[in-house]
């Protein structure tokens, strides 16, 4: 094997990260993010602007990184200043005073402008079989103990941390928004208004049917009620048994049922039942699937002494057979996948502050960076071009910061002009093109 000789050009400029010009498109020519903040924000830093801060740290998590003093490493790259618009990138102990001074004034601009990427550049909505866009919320559990962070608490996983709760729209899962939570919070407490606030931002997607899609956790009469009244809406909510004795609705359906043995020593039966419920005065009729299971022999062969009864059950407004409903809702356990490129592919498990405030608007800024990259990856890594090899119909977001993001490349500065240059064998280099193409197109 032959060593190498290290050098360092003294005058030619390169860069790691050449992908972060799509991202700044994205931003700039799409989200209005600059207008809007300029419209409801004054600038008292003369020497950083708002727009600035927000572009800096937008930056550092479409490369995954989220510890603020990454952001040191960018303050003499010239091209991670050119490619997102930024006219001076704030020192790391300016980019966390200027965070937590404006967070609560920044987080709904933050939401706003995401949500607005998504419409101004028209993104793909994929639709279910039903014809239903799928939207999908749940709450996912981060692990930030051993620290002093502002309402960290134990979280049913049994650590101490936080439980936001995300909405995903469409089979890309597009983030309508992430709500930062106290660890010990439960999912229903203040998902009423959340969810309220998730439809409207939907709508400004899709006009389409939606099929609403919750886990146990928002097994609330105000949760369906909510769901019913919803234009357009249909959705499929987990049962959540707690202390009901589901010994005569077991017999019932096993007897009324549509029963199936999949193998010797089990049997499966599946009932629709409309339910009665009273709600402040109001009578309401909700229709239930329930399906138990009974095994008289394990898996492995093992007779048991007495039969294993589990019980599961879904609310839903939708009129198809029990099997579809419940295939329906297994496709909502796609929505795990989007929450661990939160933690992982945007390295936000541990929250970079200690004030509650500052890191909900870091999750927020999360939520943009996530759909900065997620619309970039649809657009480059699915067609012919795509330097990824095996077929797919979205890319996760650590696939996209690989393959687009961290591409190295030469900047060249010709008059007012630059241009970046790729190198000879690039696999990605057509994939980058036409991307930007797209994008300064309008896609």
């Amino acid at each position: 094997m032959k060593r190498f000789i290290l050098e360092q050009s003294d005058d030619e400029f390169y860069t790691s990260h050449s992908g972060l010009a799509l991202a700044g498109l994205c931003l700039n020519r799409y989200s209005k993010l600059s207008r809007v903040i300029g419209r409801k924000m004054d600038n008292n830093d003369n020497l950083i602007s708002n727009i600035d801060i927000l572009r800096s740290y937008l930056g550092l998590l479409c490369l995954g990184k989220s510890d603020y003093e990454a952001i040191t490493a960018m303050r003499n790259d010239d091209y991670f200043k050119s490619s997102l618009g930024i006219t001076n990138v704030p020192s790391a102990e300016r980019l966390r005073q200027r965070l937590d001074e404006g967070a609560d004034n920044y987080l709904s601009i933050v939401q706003e402008c995401s949500v607005a990427m998504l419409k101004n550049g028209k993104v793909h909505l994929t639709a279910l079989d039903t014809g239903h866009i799928p939207l999908d919320a749940d709450v996912f559990p981060m692990d930030n103990s051993c620290t002093k962070k502002e309402k960290v608490s134990r979280t049913y996983k049994g650590h101490d941390g936080y439980a936001p709760i995300a909405a995903y729209l469409g089979l890309e899962g597009w983030c309508l928004e992430v709500e930062l939570r106290p660890g010990s919070q439960h999912s229903q407490e203040g998902f009423i208004p959340y969810m309220k606030r998730v439809l409207d931002k939907a709508r400004t997607l899709t006009r389409k049917k939606l099929l609403v899609r919750l886990d146990s956790g928002h097994d609330a009469i105000e949760t369906r009620i909510l769901l019913r009244k919803a234009e357009k809406v249909s959705y499929i909510i987990k049962w959540n048994p707690r202390r009901e004795d589901t010994s005569e609705l077991c017999r019932r359906a096993f007897a009324e049922g549509k029963v199936t043995e999949p193998r010797k020593g089990k049997r499966v039966a599946l009932l629709t039942i409309r339910q009665r419920q009273i709600h402040e005065g109001e009578t309401y009729f909700f229709t239930k699937v329930v399906r138990f299971t009974e095994r008289t022999i394990d898996k492995h062969g093992q007779l048991l002494l007495s039969p294993d009864i589990t019980v599961d059950g879904w609310w839903t407004n939708l009129e198809l057979p029990e099997e579809k409903i419940i295939a329906l809702y297994r496709n909502h356990a796609l929505s795990e996948q989007f929450h661990s490129e939160f933690k992982t592919d945007l390295d936000l498990e541990r929250l970079p502050s200690g004030k509650f405030a500052t890191n909900a608007l870091v999750m927020a800024l999360g939520a943009f960076a996530y759909n900065i990259l997620r619309f970039i990856g649809q657009l480059g890594l699915l067609g012919d071009k795509s330097p990824v090899r095996h077929p797919g119909k979205r890319r996760r977001i650590k696939t996209v910061i690989q393959e687009l993001i961290y591409l190295a490349a030469r900047l060249i500065r010709s008059g007012n002009r630059l241009r970046l240059r790729f190198g000879y064998h690039c696999p990605a280099y057509q994939a980058f093109t036409g991307v930007y193409g797209k994008l300064l197109a309008g896609t």
